[in-house]
């Protein structure tokens, strides 16, 4: 695609390749909005499709990259090649890349513990810290992170202990970014979904427990990617310049704070 096309600003989207995952929706609304957008997943040929598909459906710049958020070289590769590519200048960071894991705790190793807290937490640091001086610079600047409501209370939909430990990390550490990066206008904000409808839980649940899943939401269903999108990109937008250092609940009523 010629990406000398003019758009106002770019969105960074990491784990954006899964068909249906948050990731995508995420991307394909950003798009749909008129960003211009980076397709960012640890699956290249998945970073690709979902571009393709932003292709299609929208005449804004759309650049596929692979990256694995746990390694500081990858992310920092990601940043250059935006950086040196013809998009716009970056405006928005939507960290969506993470795992679930339900492993009960007494059986969590030590190995799988740094794994989920790696792409969870620190990828969510390394990716938002490598395009926080573009933003600064650029003067336009919107952080929002993936959560979860697990991170809340404590596990219940789906993953176990590492996974709530490492959402509940990213909380802490979006709300105190939002106070340093205040004085520069970038807001920082965490999305945190309850259960959705996506592949997260895919070969470790069936019917039966999802319908019961669904039933024990006060709203009678799960959130679709399309739901969450709707509020990364929101949270991305200057009517959402006064709001920052927030956990913004999106879970149909199943957690009330």
């Amino acid at each position: 695609m010629d990406l000398s096309h003019s758009t106002q600003r770019t969105a960074v989207v990491t784990g954006a390749g899964s068909p249906r995952g948050i990731g995508r929706a995420t991307a394909r609304r950003y798009a749909r909005e008129g960003w211009a957008v980076v397709v960012a997943d640890l699956d290249p040929a998945a970073a690709e499709s979902t571009a393709a598909v932003l292709s299609e459906e929208s005449a804004v710049p759309v650049l596929a990259q692979q990256v694995d958020v746990t390694s500081a070289g990858s992310v920092a590769a990601l940043r250059a090649a935006v950086t040196t590519s013809d998009l716009p200048p970056v405006g928005a960071v939507a960290t969506i890349a993470g795992i679930a894991d339900p492993t009960p705790f007494l059986e969590v190793t030590p190995e799988l513990w740094e794994r989920v807290f790696a792409v969870n937490s620190t990828g969510t640091f390394l990716t938002v810290r490598a395009f926080v001086p573009d933003m600064i610079e650029n003067g336009y600047g919107r952080v929002v992170t993936m959560s979860s409501v697990s991170a809340q209370q404590g596990g219940g939909v789906f993953s176990k202990t590492p996974y709530s430990a490492a959402k509940a990390a990213v909380l802490g550490f979006t709300r105190s970014i939002a106070r340093e990066l205040a004085p520069y206008g970038i807001t920082c904000n965490s999305v945190s979904p309850g259960a959705a409808d996506t592949d997260i839980r895919a070969g470790a649940t069936d019917d039966e427990r999802e319908a019961a899943l669904s039933a024990s939401i006060p709203l009678g269903r799960q959130a679709t990617p399309e739901d969450i999108a709707a509020l990364f990109v929101f949270l991305s937008s200057e009517d959402a310049s006064y709001i920052t250092g927030t956990t913004q609940n999106i879970n149909g009523g199943a957690y009330i704070a």
